[in-house]
């Protein structure tokens, strides 16, 4: 008898710790214009110390960019551009691809386009939102080759501007890189080299995870097959070997269908950690690095509440100002209107305990949300959470791109 009382008290604490302490955050609107707001990428565009923003709209088929108007409009709609037409979009970054000092875009296409746009920033900075000044062209080793999903610059190979570490998804799906030539502006000089089979790449991630001084690949790899999982790939350093496949070492997940994930060091050891989300066993999964080599780790789940909906996204920051990283997670609730789809929690005693308290960000507004980034907006000093929802059909849009406001610094400052 005893046993089912501590049960059921158990029971009521969990339900309580999802729900009494919920405080729906204030939303704001950046753009709602197009249908279809797939990730939101960051940048300084105009060094005003103020991060910037490059969202593909893929139902839209436009790659916009949307510059921070200063804390104290930033909720209001912020200025955009678009920067290109960019049929079947599935991601947007930012990147000095010819070393100009002015910030332009790489566009990733997926579904029948199949294609990698290079969208040109005006030569004069003064123009940079006016979209007439913007000049789009394919990147002609990438047309038709397979469905692309993800970039990410980076220096592969030493030399010239930067590179462009890329993923796809589907029939024939790589993930690999575009190696830029001396002069980059040179589109016909770029060179595909494929360094690794994949079945459909969520997350691209750059790091040093070996400690030898090169840079690596970390991806999130999301359907059945043999490199599904979230893994490293090794960079060999030297160019020859570079342009081969590259030497793959799993973190964890392996078999599960994973989504975006994140890195940092989440119980203070001083080794980066992973973090994903995974649609499998609906849970998010703390992979604890267990040393410098990057080839030991540790995997803890942490259950997910059947108060949200499907996982997505996670990313991890600070919320609550108390010194620990917490996590925020994105979901998709679509089918059911009364879930709330983005979430924050907390570890209680340790993170490898399954058991976080999960405080709702979003309430039941919106159900398919994306990629996160935590960033402070409004200047007042906390992680507010940026993000899209790309829900669309014949009655919405969606709620476009939009961002939450933390409370926690606002509520003191209001005292």
């Amino acid at each position: 008898m005893g046993r089912h009382i501590l049960f059921f008290v158990a029971i009521v604490f969990t339900s309580l710790s999802l729900s009494a302490q919920s405080n729906i955050w204030n939303r704001y609107v950046i753009d709602s214009s197009f249908s279809g707001a797939d990730g939101v990428r960051l940048a300084d565009v105009n060094n005003d110390n103020l991060m910037d923003i490059a969202t593909g709209w893929e139902e839209g088929g436009y790659t916009k960019v949307y510059v921070h108007p200063g804390y104290h409009l930033a909720k209001q709609k912020w200025p955009s551009v678009i920067v290109g037409k960019t049929p079947d979009v599935e991601d947007a970054v930012f990147v000095d691809i010819d070393n100009d000092g002015r910030i332009d875009v790489v566009s990733s296409t997926e579904g029948e386009t199949k294609k990698i746009y290079i969208n040109w920033a005006p030569t004069n900075t003064r123009d940079y939102l006016d979209s007439s000044k913007w000049n789009t062209q394919v990147l002609p080793p990438s047309d038709g080759l397979m469905q692309w999903m993800f970039a990410f610059p980076a220096q592969i190979d030493g030399e010239n501007g930067a590179d462009l570490v890329v993923g796809s998804k589907n029939k024939e799906a790589k993930i690999g890189w575009f190696l830029a030539p001396k002069n980059s502006k040179n589109i016909s000089g770029w060179k595909w080299y494929p360094i690794s089979s994949a079945t459909w790449i969520m997350s691209i991630l750059i790091r040093d995870m070996d400690n030898d001084g090169d840079m690596d690949i970390v991806t999130s790899d999301r359907k059945p097959g043999k490199t599904n999982g979230v893994r490293w790939l090794e960079n060999p350093e030297i160019i020859e070997n570079q342009t081969q496949e590259w030497d793959n070492h799993f973190i964890g997940c392996e078999g599960l269908e994973v989504m975006f994930m994140d890195m940092a060091d989440i119980d203070g050891d001083g080794l980066e950690d992973a973090i994903v989300t995974e649609y499998t066993n609906q849970k998010i999964v703390y992979m604890k690095r267990l040393d410098p080599s990057g080839l030991k780790w540790k995997e803890y789940p942490i259950d997910i509440p059947k108060i949200t909906g499907r996982a997505k996204a996670v990313r991890a920051g600070d919320i609550d100002g108390d010194g620990n990283l917490d996590l925020v997670h994105t979901t998709n609730t679509l089918g059911d209107n009364k879930k709330s789809g983005i979430f924050w929690l907390s570890f209680r005693d340790n993170p490898s305990n399954p058991m976080w308290d999960w405080y709702d960000i979003s309430g039941p507004e919106g159900t398919k949300f994306d990629r996160v980034e935590l960033l402070d907006l409004d200047g007042d000093g906390d992680l507010d959470v940026l993000t899209c929802e790309e829900n669309y059909g014949m009655n919405s849009q969606g709620l476009g791109i939009i961002w939450y406001e933390n409370p926690l610094n606002s509520a003191k400052n209001n005292r």
